[in-house]
């Protein structure tokens, strides 16, 4: 704990974060978690799709200027939506 109050881990931190939240953004948008389909090359291509899906995604979002929702919506939560209406 005590690295964690120096400047050098804040910096180191900061990249970090970034990449953690690039890589929620993708498993959030494309739900990408598990493959959906067997053999390399499928898989190689669901996952080029889903890069392509998140920066449309990215694109819409800058040239439209409304930032894409932070917060997480549990399945159960969804399912509660869902009953509700």
């Amino acid at each position: 704990r005590t690295q964690q109050t120096s400047q050098d881990w804040a910096d180191k931190y900061k990249l970090r974060a970034g990449v953690e939240a690039t890589i929620n953004q993708t498993l959030d948008i494309t739900g990408i978690r598990h493959a959906r389909y067997r053999g390399l090359a499928k898989t190689r291509l669901q996952h080029v799709f889903s890069a392509i899906a998140l920066n449309l995604a990215r694109l819409h979002t800058w040239w439209t200027e409304h930032p894409l929702p932070t917060a997480r919506i549990s399945h159960l939560q969804r399912l509660d939506h869902a009953l509700a209406a």
